[in-house]
């Protein structure tokens, strides 16, 4: 009985102890939990500007989060005393203890070390301060402010020393990139693109799509662009028309991190070209004719407009998901896109659909690996726009054209709702006119399969010298479908031939393998930083189509071209082959006196036997005069430095392959023994010294920082002469030959760059402007033989001591009016057009022409605006062209009343007899318009291009941050142009005719909505 008493007390001892630990255990954790807060801050430099994207990490833990734009941040459920360890690349890391729920204010330091390592330069990074090259840099935030298609239009009016025009505004439309100028007249002016290691070229007609529009631009972290010989030099032979460098977004170390990023909007077009209406017109036609085609014009009203029909009010829309994050061995990111845009002119459209994959991992203090992938996929569906043709062609063709053309006393639809061809509508009086609803039925659909992939191999043997060999691809495909249907054909013009299709696939592959070498060391005041590259690149093409014409029905479009009457078959294959090695050394000393020299060696596979390496060296050097002792404890000034550099690159895209050999080609055909035989002859001569074209460039500028660098200024002068250009010249045709590609030309631009920043103000209401100025003068120095004209049409000509790009035409001089006495050789007549007489010889002939236009501006300007206050943010963006010419040929068409087509609604006051009017011809006289420079106009604008405001919401648990916005896009533009926009070029990406106007398609305005989503 005792025993059992005593068990009962232990147990009964052994319960409460329970009960007293699980008790504390309780207590303490109630008490921890009730310690848990949330803890917000905010992250600022020392000037008081809120520092974006820093890292805030709870020390000991992997919980932590990014700063927004205005440097402000939320943790939950934070212990007390926990400390918080804030960091940036650029600045000094910092910590912090949480005592109390006060708001955190943390300053961090500039790490004058870590912030000069943010240069990206040619196969690597530079210090900043160390930089001898003229080097500008954009910001990804900067890129997509507007709802681009392509990086490349994010870059417009941002940069000084870059003009982009956007050739053709079509949902994934191309664009032309000039940087410091055009430097070839037959080859390719526009830059070299670099995607994380992978060399692409931007190109194509002005219709096509840019090849630049299937890579997503919010994948892209940031952009630098190289514009001097010295940054450019390293890449040789592809470097002379400048080099763009993007780095993708990658992942980092710290918490994973999940984003959403979407906008919707409208686009609409932004103006309306004035014709004539209905009454108008058909007073016009019985004018022209002579008779009373329309008995009673005035009883006809407004009619049709169709504009309003073929311009629609288009919705734009985009949808991006990404993840990122990192441990200490292993980084990644993941995203997707979508982005679907319907295009202003009814059945034009774009979509991609596209994702991306990156992954780092350290093995350990040796090596590191890694690689990115991104694959895209672009449906583009295109009309026709671009027709380059006067009069019939482009009223026939283009729907642009068509749709100012179309008479306004015809309807687009029968009464079924099925489209009403002009040919069976009025006795076919307008049968030489499309129905240009009928143009938008036309199929022609390009879906583009495009991978960009990239792997690298890091190699340390010490912290001095280091190997990097990386192998990147350029994998694409593309099929093309055309069908125009019989549908639109009206039954007074079909014919067996009638329905037209054509289907075609191209495949690409472009492969690059680099090894890299770098040697750094510091020793004492000294640094010094070698680079050595060994480069293989190999690029095909191949390509098959097929077209055919006269199909029984529309029924199978162009998926059954063996029904058609008519089939033509044609393929095409071609390689090329570069390599190259490359080296640079990087010296400096004291941080104050710096010198690079670098050296590439290319050889490429499609110039002459004669001349198929080129060697491509440029030295540059740098003075940091803020380093002196007179300036160095400066209390306003915080950096100056002076650049200077000399170099020569190349333009190895100036050509295509086999253009030094002799080629053969089919069309020889001919009858031999009663037999039709395919025949082959001669087509090129061969050329084996066929060269680079080589550009010299010489380049001075200045680097200021004032006040802490709140105000930051750049200044550039270059002169960069371009020999050797390649240019077609005729032959004779006793030679059995038309033409060789030769080097022939010469060509040289001089310019200024001026750009600006600055942080206006800082603390809770802040403000940031940017500034950017361009001046460039483009001079044609010779051509082939001596020859100082070159006629490329009738109102462009190539002209030694003069710039490309002019315009040169007849004088208008009003217009002949009753007993005037009309000139011989101006083909006209009382009451047609009358040009001046330069010569005063009393006749008009080619001698009577004058250089009457220039397209180049004579300066192009950028400026943008960020401002915040607490929650609150808002941007603009402004961009100008100053001084360049446009020759509106769609003008030329528009005012000369042929007759069967509708004009412009000026023309109403045409001369007559009762009507002395001295501007526009009369409807008697007939026969073509002379080409003058009256169709030459001032292309100068100023663009609101784009004003966003947007509202970053309160703290919500489980985000770290949401911000909504509203933006306009192309909202106002200030030009004295009469067309559409003043930015544009019917001739695509041309180097010798530009400015040029015949209806491309039109720019649009857009509104729209987003939301971005952090996680």
């Amino acid at each position: 009985m005792k025993k059992n008493c005593s068990i009962k007390a232990f147990l009964l001892k052994v319960f409460c102890s329970a009960v007293v630990i699980i008790a504390g255990l309780f207590l303490q954790t109630a008490t921890a939990q009730s310690t848990l807060r949330e803890v917000k801050g905010r992250v600022t430099d020392e000037t008081g500007s809120p520092v974006r994207g820093a890292s805030v990490i709870i020390s000991g833990a992997s919980k932590g989060t990014q700063t927004d734009p205005n440097g402000q941040f939320t943790l939950t459920a934070v212990a007390a005393n926990a400390s918080l360890v804030v960091s940036h690349k650029g600045f000094i890391s910092d910590s912090v203890m949480v005592k109390n729920n006060k708001p955190l204010v943390l300053v961090l330091r500039q790490d004058i070390q870590n912030l000069n390592d943010v240069v990206v330069v040619g196969y690597g990074t530079q210090r900043k301060i160390a930089s001898t090259g003229s080097i500008a840099s954009v910001k990804a935030a900067d890129i997509t402010q507007t709802p681009v298609v392509n990086v490349a239009q994010g870059l417009a009016a941002r940069v000084s020393g870059v003009q982009i025009t956007q050739n053709n505004a079509a949902p994934g439309g191309n664009i032309s990139v000039r940087i410091r100028g055009t430097n070839s007249i037959n080859g390719s002016s526009e830059p070299l693109y670099i995607v994380d290691g992978i060399q692409i070229s931007n190109g194509g007609g002005v219709t096509d799509v840019s090849p630049l529009s299937t890579i997503n631009p919010n994948d892209i972290e940031s952009v630098e662009i190289l514009k001097d010989a010295s940054a450019a030099a390293i890449y040789g032979a592809r470097g002379a028309n400048g080099v763009v460098l993007i780095t993708t977004k990658r992942g980092k170390k710290g918490a994973t991190r999940i984003q959403f990023d979407t906008y919707y909007g409208s686009q609409r077009i932004t103006k309306k070209l004035k014709m004539m209406n209905a009454a108008q017109f058909a007073q016009l036609e019985n004018d022209i004719y002579n008779t009373a085609i329309y008995p009673d014009p005035q009883s006809l009203g407004q009619g049709t407009d169709w504009q309003d029909i073929i311009y629609r009010k288009a919705p734009i829309q985009n949808y991006q998901v990404s993840v990122s994050g990192g441990s200490e061995k292993t980084n990644f990111s993941l995203s997707g896109n979508y982005f679907d845009q319907d295009g202003i002119i009814i059945g034009s459209s774009f979509k991609r659909y596209s994702l991306r994959a990156t992954i780092d991992h350290t093995i350990n203090e040796h090596f590191k690996t890694g690689t990115s992938i991104l694959t895209s996929y672009t449906i583009n569906n295109n009309i026709p726009t671009g027709i380059n043709s006067i009069d019939g062609p482009l009223v026939k063709s283009g729907i642009v054209g068509a749709t100012l053309g179309a008479p306004p006393t015809l309807v687009p639809y029968r009464e079924d709702g099925s489209e009403w061809p002009f040919s069976d509508q009025f006795n076919s009086r307008y049968r030489e006119i499309s129905n240009p609803v009928g143009l938008t039925q036309i199929l022609d659909q390009n879906t583009i399969k495009r991978t960009l992939a990239n792997v690298y191999l890091e190699a340390k043997a010490n912290k001095d010298l280091s190997y990097r060999g990386t192998f990147n691809a350029d994998i694409g495909g593309t099929l093309n479908d055309y069908y125009s249907p019989l549908s639109i054909v009206g039954q007074a013009e079909r014919n067996v031939n009638s329905g037209s299709a054509a289907k075609g696939n191209s495949n690409s592959l472009n492969w690059l393998h680099e090894s890299i070498l770098t040697y750094n060391k510091t020793f004492g005041d000294h640094s010094l930083k070698f680079t050595g590259v060994y480069a293989l690149q190999h690029i095909n093409n191949n390509s098959n189509s097929i077209s055919a014409s006269g199909f029984p029905n529309d029924a199978t479009t162009d998926e059954s071209v063996g029904l058609a009457t008519n089939r033509t078959v044609s393929s095409y294959r071609s390689k090329e082959v570069l390599n190259s090695w490359m080296g640079r050394i990087n010296y400096g000393y004291a941080n104050k006196y710096f010198v690079d020299v670098t050296a590439r060696y290319d050889g490429a596979s499609k110039f002459g036997e004669n001349h198929k390496w080129g060697f491509f060296p440029a030295v540059a050097g740098a003075w940091r005069i803020i380093e002196e002792p007179f300036l160095k404890n400066s209390t306003w000034l915080s950096d100056l430095k002076l650049r200077a550099s000399y170099g020569l690159t190349g333009n190895a895209a100036a050509i295509s392959p086999y253009q030094s050999l002799a080629l053969i080609g089919g069309g020889s055909n001919y009858i031999f023994d009663h037999v039709y035989t395919i025949g082959l002859s001669p087509t090129g001569i061969p050329n084996p010294d066929l060269r680079w074209e080589k550009s010299t460039q010489t380049n001075v500028g200045i680097d200021v920082g004032i006040l802490n660098n709140r105000i930051n200024l750049v200044a550039d002068y270059y002169d960069k002469t371009t020999k050797d250009l390649l240019f077609v010249k005729s032959l004779p045709l006793s030679s059995g030959y038309t033409a060789v590609t030769g080097n022939f030309a010469s060509i040289q631009n001089r310019g200024i760059e001026f750009s600006v920043n600055a942080k206006i103000l800082t603390g809770a209401f802040r403000w940031n402007a940017n500034a950017n100025f361009t001046r460039n003068r483009n001079k044609l120095l010779a051509l082939a033989d001596g020859v100082q004209e070159y006629v490329l049409n009738p109102y462009s000509v190539l002209q030694v001591g003069q710039p490309l790009g002019i315009f040169k035409t007849y004088v208008f001089n009003g217009i002949y009016q009753t007993g005037e006495t009309v000139l011989p050789g101006s083909g006209s007549r009382i009451g047609g057009v009358k040009v001046a007489d330069l010569n005063n010889d009393g006749q008009i002939t080619g001698a009577d022409q004058k250089i009457t236009g220039n397209a180049n501006p004579k300066f192009i300007f950028g400026f943008s605006s960020d401002l915040s206050y607490k929650n609150f943010d808002l941007s603009f963006f402004l961009s100008g062209v100053q001084g360049n010419k446009i020759f509106n040929l769609s003008r030329y068409t528009f005012e000369n009343p042929l007759g069967g087509r509708n004009v412009v609604e000026g023309a109403v006051n045409r001369w007559s007899p009762t009507n002395p009017n001295n501007e526009y011809a009369s409807g008697y006289q007939g026969g073509r318009l002379p080409v003058s420079d009256r169709f030459v106009e001032e292309g100068s604008y100023l663009r609101l291009k784009n004003i966003t405001l947007g509202y970053r919401l309160p703290p919500i648990k489980g985000i770290s941050s949401v911000r909504v916005y509203v933006s306009g896009n192309n909202l106002l533009t200030l030009t004295k142009y009469s067309g559409y926009d003043p930015e544009v070029n019917s001739f695509g990406g041309s180097n010798t005719l530009i400015g040029i106007d015949n209806l491309v398609y039109p720019m649009s305005r857009s509104f729209l909505a987003g939301l971005q989503v952090t996680f």
